[in-house]
Formats: structure tokens, C-alpha cells, sequence
């Protein structure tokens, strides 16, 4: 046996030294304008990423395991937070959270149907749509046009007697002013749920983002700062917070052994739960109304992965963003955007906001940067009350949303992830003041 495992371990070795070779034989194109895409975002993958993944599907890790197990410990190690939960999507990441606030075990703090979240209204949907998916009812507040990012005078303002909780992202990696929306938070006894899902490696007050919520949320798709593929993570401090959470990612069952596992608590026939017999069998009791959401380990294996190198994308993406702003400083028809005063932002992109009296519109520029291979993209949903998804939906809206419309209207975004170079963002720069000098004529 001993001897079989050395040649098993042997030959597991030249497989991945053969993988390396493999991905050495498809090395990085040149750069040429008007031809190459510059894309809005996308993953940046290494050698050590592919040999990740292979060393994983060599030992037929197919389920969540070991791997994923090991992801979550490090990743919570990395942010200074207590838990960190795996799961198969940011989405997903979202509804667990908000779920998690729904739970017969927070006992009368537990969230209601009918009971109140305040949210942005410019934003993604999956930050929103857990709410209306259990029942509650989303709070539109506004933004500023500036940071993307709404405040907390605005949410002081939009609290009503039903509000219960907070839900909102850090818009393009900038993030909104949690600490002041913590306090907020914790004068009236409201839970706060932090989508971190584009703001992975910013901070606000020189603390990360994704540490301020009771509950935070990040996004592994391949757009966003590290990328499994697919796949998401939910992260507190709160022990029972995580018990829920990992309760309802699980099918909902009460049990917490391992895959593989029997009994780790020792009681798998002693507990008597609801109106089982006495002594039913504790890895088939369930406490929530769950899902199975869980990745798996070849996907760990890639977050693993690229883990080690976020210091070097949020650097890279911070540079992108200086050398955009530089660039295009002063351009006629054009409001850049604002890092929120006290944070360091790790970019998910370079926002845009056409003026209002600019001699051209924002399909124009997309137009043309479209057709010089420049990736946009729009400020995601922009207004979601405008959306037919959401025009029968229960809501509230606090105040105005006119800039929220504005966002629908006239904003836009270019990429600043790590595969982007100097080369390509300098072309980025070139071809949007071309255009804007030939519209101004």
C-alpha cells in the first residue's frame, strides 16, 4: 500500500507539472487597439490557478469538503471576521443573509413579513430581491451621483416604525458610509446586511468593508475581485447568525456534522425536536425552511487560489482607476465619480455620468466606444422601481429618487480589473476625448 500511494503521489505530480507546461504554451497577446477587447471586467487566471483546479478533479473533489472548508477559515482569516460561510453565488450569499434575519432562533428580533428593509434603488437586483422574497418591503432610498452611494441622512430619514433592517452594496467598490450607517443601525435596534460582493480589498475609516454589517456578503463570479467561477460566501461575527445561515445553505437541517460525519455532538439519538419521536435521528432533523446552495471543492480550490493574490488586484485595480481619472480629468460633458470621503476604494469599475447639457448622448459614446472594442456597462439596474419586475411589487419609496433616474439616464461605467493594462487604459482615455472633441465641434 505504501509503495502504491508514493507512485499515486508521483504521478499526481507529473500530471500537474504537465498542466503547468500546458498553460505555458498559450502566453499573453500583445495589445493592439481597435482590435484586442478591453473588456468591462472579467477573471484574471495564472498557472496556479489551473493546477488548483486540477490537483482538485485529480482527487475527484466533487462536493464541498476539505477544500471549501479550508477556503472559509482563511477567508474569514483575511477579512478579521469570525465565520465565513461558502456558497454557490453572491446571489445566494444575499438571500442566506437576508433569510438568516427571518429565523424563528432570533426569537422576537426575528424579521416579519411586512416588516420594513431600506435599500437603494439604483443598484443590482439581488441586493433587493431577497426582501421581496421574504415578505418584507423594500425602502427606496436615493443616491449622490458622485460616489453611487446613498447616505446615512437619507436612511435616518427614510426609518419608519416597521423598519427593521438595512440592506445595501458599496456601489462600484466605493463604499457607502458604513460606519456612520452602523451607528445609525445601532441607535434603532435594526439589523444591517452588507453587500460587499464589488467591494472586496476597500475600506471606509481604514477598516475593510464587509465588517461593518451584522451579516456581509461577497461575490466570487468571475467579474468581481477573486473569482471561483461561481460562488459567494457570507461572513459575521455573530455565532448564531452563522448557525442559521449554514442551516439554511444545508437544506435547512439542525444537524452541523461534516459531510461524512455522524456525530460530531455526541446526541444523533438523545433530542427530541418538534413533534418527532423521541431520539429521531438529528442528521435528518430540520430547524429552517432551507436550500441546498454549497459549492463545491474544485471551486475552493480556485478561490484558494486567487486568495493570495488580492493584495495585487486591489492594487492593480486602485491604479487603473488613478490613471482613468488622470486621463480624463476636465473632459468636456462628462462628471467623474468620488472615492466617499475616508475610504480607499478597490474599484469595480470607472463610473461615468453624462451632463445634462453635454452636446451628445451617453448611447452615442457607448456607440463609439463599442465600436473601438471598449467594453461598458450601465450602472447595473439603474432606477429598479422603473423595471417591470418591480412595478406590482410592494415597496416604499423615502424622499425623491431623481438621481437614481439620472443613473438609469445618463451613467455608465468602464473597466479597471486587473487585466487591464496601461496600454489599454491609455487607449480607453485617447478614444473617449477623441469622441468627445469631434461631438463638441
Amino acid at each position: 500500500m505504501r509503495t502504491v500511494e508514493i507512485v499515486s503521489g508521483a504521478r499526481h505530480e507529473d500530471i500537474l507539472d504537465s498542466v503547468r507546461a500546458y498553460h505555458r504554451e498559450f502566453p499573453d497577446k500583445p495589445f493592439v487597439p481597435g482590435s484586442t477587447p478591453i473588456l468591462a471586467s472579467g477573471a484574471v487566471l495564472n498557472e496556479d490557478d489551473r493546477v488548483a483546479m486540477v490537483s482538485a478533479a485529480l482527487d475527484m473533489r466533487i462536493a464541498a469538503g476539505t477544500i471549501a472548508r479550508k477556503f472559509e477559515r482563511q477567508f474569514a482569516r483575511s477579512l478579521g471576521i469570525r465565520k465565513a460561510h461558502l456558497t454557490n453565488s453572491g446571489s445566494s450569499a444575499n438571500l442566506l443573509a437576508l433569510s438568516a434575519l427571518t429565523s424563528p432562533m432570533l426569537e422576537e428580533r426575528r424579521l416579519q413579513p411586512g416588516d420594513e428593509v431600506i435599500t437603494v434603488a439604483a443598484g443590482f437586483p439581488t441586493t433587493v430581491n431577497p426582501i421581496l422574497q421574504n415578505g418584507l418591503v423594500p425602502v427606496f432610498v436615493d443616491v449622490d451621483l458622485a460616489t453611487g452611494n446613498t447616505t446615512a441622512d437619507r436612511i435616518a430619514a427614510a426609518i419608519g416604525p416597521r423598519t427593521r433592517a438595512i440592506m445595501v452594496a458599496h456601489a462600484l467598490g466605493n463604499p457607502f458610509p458604513a460606519a456612520e450607517v452602523r451607528e445609525l443601525a445601532d441607535e434603532h435596534e435594526l439589523f444591517v446586511v452588507e453587500d460587499n460582493c464589488d467591494a472586496l480589498g476597500s475600506t471606509y475609516r481604514g477598516r475593510l468593508t464587509g465588517t461593518f454589517g451584522d451579516l456581509s456578503t461577497v461575490s466570487f463570479y468571475p467579474a468581481h475581485h477573486i473569482t471561483m467561477g461561481e460562488g459567494g460566501c457570507v461572513m459575521t461575527d455573530n455565532v448564531v447568525l452563522a448557525r442559521i445561515v449554514e442551516s439554511l445553505r444545508d437544506w435547512g437541517r439542525d444537524c452541523w456534522c461534516e459531510p461524512g460525519e455522524d456525530d460530531r455532538c455526541h446526541l444523533r439519538f438523545k433530542q427530541s425536536m418538534g413533534t418527532l419521536p423521541a431520539g429521531y435521528d438529528h442528521k435528518y432533523i430540520f430547524s429552517h425552511v432551507g436550500y441546498n446552495l454549497k459549492t463545491t471543492d474544485v471551486q475552493a480550490a480556485l478561490g484558494l487560489s486567487q486568495l493570495q493574490r488580492l493584495p495585487e488586484f486591489t492594487a492593480t485595480r486602485k491604479h487603473n482607476w488613478r490613471r482613468l481619472y488622470a486621463g480624463l480629468e476636465g473632459t468636456e460633458g462628462l462628471e467623474l465619480p468620488e472615492a466617499t470621503e475616508g475610504s480607499d476604494p478597490s474599484w469595480f469599475g470607472f463610473p461615468m455620468t453624462v451632463a445634462q447639457d453635454a452636446p451628445f448622448t451617453r448611447r452615442e459614446l457607448i456607440s463609439f466606444l463599442d465600436g473601438r472594442r471598449i467594453g461598458t456597462r450601465l450602472l447595473f439596474a439603474g432606477n429598479l422601481t422603473r423595471h417591470p419586475a418591480y412595478l406590482e411589487r410592494e415597496y416604499r419609496v423615502s424622499g425623491d429618487l431623481t438621481n437614481s433616474d439620472i443613473v438609469t439616464e445618463r451613467t455608465f461605467w468602464v473597466g479597471v480589473y486587473p487585466g487591464i493594462s496601461d496600454e489599454m487604459v491609455d487607449y480607453v482615455v485617447e478614444s473617449i476625448r477623441e469622441f468627445v472633441k469631434g461631438a463638441v465641434r
